[in-house]
């Protein structure tokens, strides 16, 4: 077992890492920018280095800085967390040459998952099911016009290197087609530096549903059931559930399967999730994300088990605590995301908190970095929070959101929490009749944008 992790990254992810450590009798390490002196996650580390000034290009995405500080502390791994470096092929391979333990899946599974054309070959070459599409990228109008023709309109046009909604335009006629794919390409440049796009069917309707697996990284894994993360605006989750109201017992039996094994052909290492558009009782792969979810505590919840924990122990070369049969579920959790943002435009909103209360109780889990007296820096993500609840059903868990979400007080700042007092006074959501349109569409007539 390692005696000394890093952990690449801050705020709840990082504390989320640090107290896995502590339990497990492990020191660890916070890196931190000069904006960060201050954090959380820093002042709950055994040790902490600053690799750089406020912007993440000079400090959390540094990978030169944090492998030194790797070697100046001596530490023997890096968990990455989410986001910044944790889908960093490159990365990954640096550490190794360095003779660090990145704690996640190898540099190979990262870079073939992060080209959104070769995940969806790979999918399909293990056996899992894909949206309609082109075959690879598409260069150009023409080739566009024939693949949209060929697997009929609506088709949504998407960034080979996309994440985060950009790079992704819907085009519901041939007239429509052009414009897309020309804008389409554009922000895919700007965004990412790469303008190729690939082209697939547009589901009206469909939900996002995305499996949760894991492996030893020696040919064997398992799934950890689904999440629902339908509830977005622009491609942004913000409301996470598991289990999926629209997922029976034999749908989650059949497509989780298929996942865990398409993931032990491949000897994948540590957690992953495999995300789906379902509809009409399919299933049709999006792409696969090569680290631990913003969403994981719902998992977490409903089957009694530490991911942080289990992705170190695989990670060190130790046996998975548990198979397939140990994975049981128990009762429903949900998670919502704390932004600090201006309703209703969703704006950033940065500043010092003045008090901070997180809510307690029976099942309720708060994963935050603020505290009373913090300054919430403008440079990076507005998430300054996750409040997870745990019922024995549904509608004990949606009761207990409510008065979790009563009891929350962050004071100083503007929040989300407004947005989750209203959506669960709405009919839909307290029944679990929802899809990847609804929240816009609701935002939308309610104030009139989404």
């Amino acid at each position: 077992m390692f005696e000394k992790i890093l952990i690449a990254n801050r705020g709840e992810i990082a504390l989320r890492v640090i107290r896995a450590c502590q339990e497990m009798g492990i020191k660890s390490v916070a890196v931190h920018s000069t904006a960060d002196a201050d954090a959380m996650h820093v002042r709950m580390a055994d040790e902490s280095v600053c690799i750089g000034p406020a912007p993440s290009s000079e400090s959390y995405l540094n990978k030169a800085a944090i492998i030194s500080a790797c070697e100046i502390t001596g530490a023997q791994a890096v968990h990455p967390g989410y986001g910044f470096l944790s889908e960093n092929a490159s990365f990954a391979q640096a550490l190794q040459d360095h003779g660090l333990t990145f704690i996640g899946p190898n540099a190979q599974h990262i870079r073939i998952m992060g080209d959104k054309i070769t995940a969806k070959e790979t999918a399909k070459e293990l056996g899992i099911p894909v949206v309609p599409g082109s075959d690879g990228g598409v260069p150009d109008f023409e080739t566009a016009i024939g693949v949209a023709q060929s697997i009929g309109f609506p088709v949504i046009i998407k960034a080979t290197a996309g994440g985060g909604g950009r790079g992704m335009k819907v085009a519901k006629t041939p007239e429509e087609l052009e414009v897309a794919f020309r804008t389409a390409r554009s922000e895919a440049k700007a965004a990412f530096g790469n303008d190729e796009v690939y082209i697939e069917k547009y589901l009206q309707r469909p939900r996002h549903i995305e499996i949760q697996v894991f492996g030893d990284g020696k040919g064997k894994a398992v799934h950890l059931g689904e999440r629902d993360c339908s509830l977005q605006r622009r491609h942004q989750k913000v409301f996470e559930e598991a289990p999926g109201p629209a997922i029976t017992p034999e749908m989650r039996a059949r497509i989780g399967k298929v996942c865990a094994d398409a993931v032990a052909k491949i000897n994948y290492i540590g957690a992953g999730t495999i995300e789906f558009l379902y509809e009409d009782g399919e299933f049709y792969f999006i792409e696969m994300n090569t680290r631990l979810q913003v969403e994981h505590p719902v998992t977490e919840y409903i089957f009694g088990v530490d991911l942080v924990r289990e992705q170190i122990r695989v990670a060190a070369g130790m046996e998975m605590s548990f198979g397939q049969d140990d994975l049981v579920i128990n009762g429903h959790a949900i998670e919502v995301r704390i932004n600090a943002e201006r309703l209703p435009n969703f704006s950033p909103c940065p500043g010092k908190v003045k008090m901070f209360h997180a809510p307690g109780g029976f099942g309720v889990r708060m994963d935050s970095a603020l505290y009373s007296g913090y300054s919430i820096p403008p440079y990076y993500d507005s998430l300054i929070g996750k409040l997870i609840v745990h019922g024995r059903d549904r509608p004990e868990a949606l009761a207990r959101l409510r008065r979790a979400l009563g009891e929350l007080i962050v004071d100083g700042v503007d929040t989300t929490v407004p947005l989750f007092h209203a959506l669960l006074a709405e009919p839909d959501v307290l029944s679990g009749d929802y899809n990847i349109h609804w929240l816009e569409k609701w935002l939308a007539a309610k104030f009139g944008q989404a």
